[in-house]
């Protein structure tokens, strides 16, 4: 077992690259994350996915599927699955046609959401999705729109509880997003820097409370590129504030924690100065991030992502960051335990064909 594999990288094509080969056996390589680019249809998603587990067995692959426009495989047999707020909206219906019958439907249909996300993922080989969406929908932000099921934290953390549950019975791992909460800003951290002025008490008993009823059910989290001056100059994803003394001190949380992707602008400027991913990379394990996340590098020559590996692997042997044990124990945690049904059995399960009635 490697000491600590931080490193969640990914490839610019539908193949393995002799490239993607040597990145993925370096031993600071955990896992790579799959983009649209890298999806043509099932059969080909399905070689992929075991093309990198016979590079390692233990890398973790992952994805961004959530459901609406944040959804990478849509042909070819995947689910259309409705953005979150969808589920939100159902839950309003609550009382118009009994009472209860609005919020138990769309529990009910959150569940049947993750089992079909997930099994469908599981069935071409994907370990993770990087889902649910915890932040609130404040009506403000542009880049969580419509992937936040609801305004109000307590119908968000039973409608991700619901959705986890789904995802576990898939066998499928989960990842609240994004910690504390993004929902309140309007900027977008993939291009700018989002400053959220308001108190730490004020988060906490708002946007953080999901992660407070569900830290026992949550099996990873991802922090926010945000910025909360009121407690920290630096991002959430960077700041050991966040991380160590509230995150996992306060709220008790013992999972996985990932960094946001490290090319975001959010992430390219911390304490007023300009970093590069290494950098980066350093400051968020160091400010508790198990694992690093650095997307959409891999197209030409790759260099960001050697320029990342080369210097993670510098930085440890300067000191500058040390390999963590418990962080790879997390890692493996993800990895599904359970083996994945075939997709043609999956299509004529009962409790899938079921899920499937249920999906609004």
């Amino acid at each position: 077992m490697n000491l600590h594999a931080p490193l969640i990288i990914d490839i610019a094509g539908l193949t393995l690259s002799k490239q993607d080969r040597r990145r993925l056996k370096h031993p600071l390589v955990g896992g790579m994350i799959l983009f649209a680019r890298n999806w043509q249809s099932r059969d080909q998603l399905k070689a992929l996915c075991h093309s990198i587990k016979k590079v390692r067995k233990d890398l973790l692959i992952c994805v961004d599927h959530e459901g609406g426009h944040v959804q990478r495989f849509k042909t070819d047999g995947f689910t259309h699955l409705p953005p979150m707020r969808a589920l939100g909206q159902l839950w309003l219906q609550d009382g118009k046609t009994g009472e209860g019958s609005g919020a138990m439907r769309a529990t009910r249909a959150a569940t049947a959401c993750g089992y079909v996300l997930g099994a469908e993922l599981r069935a071409c080989g994907i370990d993770l999705s990087f889902t649910p969406v915890l932040d609130l929908d404040f009506g403000e932000s542009s880049v969580i729109g419509n992937r936040a099921f609801a305004r109000d934290p307590r119908v968000v953390s039973l409608l991700a509880k619901s959705l986890m549950h789904g995802l576990l019975q898939s066998g499928m791992a989960n990842c609240g997003k994004h910690f504390p909460g993004h929902g309140f800003v309007a900027a977008d951290s993939h291009t700018d820097i989002p400053v959220d002025k308001r108190s730490l008490k004020a988060i906490l008993t708002d946007d953080a409370q999901p992660y407070t009823w569900l830290g026992t059910a949550l099996t990873s989290v991802m922090p926010a590129h945000v910025i909360y001056p009121k407690v920290d100059s630096r991002p959430a994803c960077f700041s050991d504030k966040w991380l160590g003394d509230i995150l996992r001190g306060q709220l008790g949380f013992t999972g996985a924690v990932f960094s946001d992707d490290l090319s975001m602008a959010g992430a390219r400027v911390l304490d007023g100065q300009p970093v590069s991913p290494t950098q980066a990379a350093v400051a968020a394990l160091n400010a508790g991030c198990d694992l690093v996340l650095l997307c959409n590098q891999s197209t030409g020559e790759g260099a960001e992502l050697d320029a990342l590996i080369n210097g993670l692997t510098e930085a440890h042997l300067k000191g500058l960051w040390q390999p963590f044990e418990a962080s790879e124990a997390r890692r493996l945690t993800m990895l599904p335990s359970s083996r994945a049904m075939a997709w043609d059995d999956l299509m004529v399960q009962p409790a899938y064909m079921q899920a499937l009635d249920l999906i609004p």
